[in-house]
C-alpha cells in the first residue's frame, strides 16, 4: 500500500483522492496554501503548505491542480517521487505508457500503444486511441476524444465532448473549447472553437 500526499485541497483532489482509496492506497492527506494545517478535508487532514512536503518521508505525492501552468510550476519546485493515479475502471492497453504524475479518471480509455507525458490529466471517460502521443501537462476533459496515430503537445486543454481527427497533430499551449472537432493540423497557439475548430483568439 502507497502513502500518498495531494497537494491541491479542492474539487479535483477530492476525485484524485477517490481513485487513490479506491486502488487501496492511503490518502494521508493533503498540502494547500490555502488552508490552516489540521483542517478537515474530504475525510482527512491538511497537513500544511506546499514547503512543508519534506517532512513527509516515505509518501508519494499528487498535484490535483487544474491549471496547468500551477502543475509545472509545482512540479519544477520540488523533489518528490510522484504518484500516477489510474482508476479502476479506466481501460488501458498493456503497450500503453502513461507519465508520471498524471492522473486517468472513471472510464477513460487509453489504447494500444499510445503514449501520455507526464503531469496530464485524462478526465472522466475520455478517449486516447491507438498510436497516439499526449504530451506533458495536458488536460483532456470528460468525453474529449483524440483519434488514432495523433499527436498533442505541452500544455494543451481539450474541452468537454472535442474530438480530434486521426492522423493530426496540435501544437503547444493550446485550448480546444467544447464539442469542437480538429480535423486539420494546428499549428499555432491559441484558442480554437467550433466545427471544424477555427482559430479565435492568439
Amino acid at each position: 500500500m502507497k502513502k500518498v500526499v495531494i497537494i491541491g485541497a479542492s474539487g479535483h483532489g477530492k476525485v484524485v483522492a477517490d481513485i487513490v482509496r479506491a486502488n487501496g492506497d492511503e490518502v494521508v492527506g493533503f498540502l494547500d496554501d490555502a488552508y490552516l494545517k489540521g483542517t478537515d478535508f474530504f475525510n482527512s487532514k491538511i497537513l500544511g503548505n506546499t514547503k512543508e512536503y519534506c517532512e513527509l518521508e516515505g509518501c508519494e505525492f499528487f498535484i490535483a491542480i487544474g491549471n496547468s501552468s500551477i502543475r509545472k510550476v509545482l512540479s519544477g519546485l520540488f523533489d518528490y517521487k510522484w504518484y500516477t493515479a489510474i482508476h479502476p475502471s479506466a481501460q488501458i492497453s498493456p503497450s500503453a505508457v502513461i507519465g508520471k504524475g498524471t492522473c486517468v479518471m472513471a472510464n477513460a480509455v487509453i489504447n494500444a500503444d499510445a503514449q501520455v507525458g507526464d503531469f496530464t490529466i485524462i478526465n472522466t471517460g475520455a478517449i486516447v486511441e491507438h498510436d497516439c502521443k499526449i504530451g506533458d501537462y495536458c488536460h483532456l476533459s470528460p468525453r474529449a476524444t483524440v483519434c488514432g496515430v495523433t499527436t498533442v503537445g505541452d500544455n494543451v486543454w481539450l474541452g468537454t465532448g472535442s474530438t480530434v481527427k486521426n492522423v493530426v497533430s496540435i501544437c503547444d499551449d493550446v485550448i480546444l473549447g467544447a464539442g469542437a472537432v480538429v480535423v486539420n493540423n494546428i499549428k499555432e497557439p491559441g484558442t480554437y472553437i467550433g466545427v471544424p475548430a477555427k482559430l479565435k483568439n492568439k
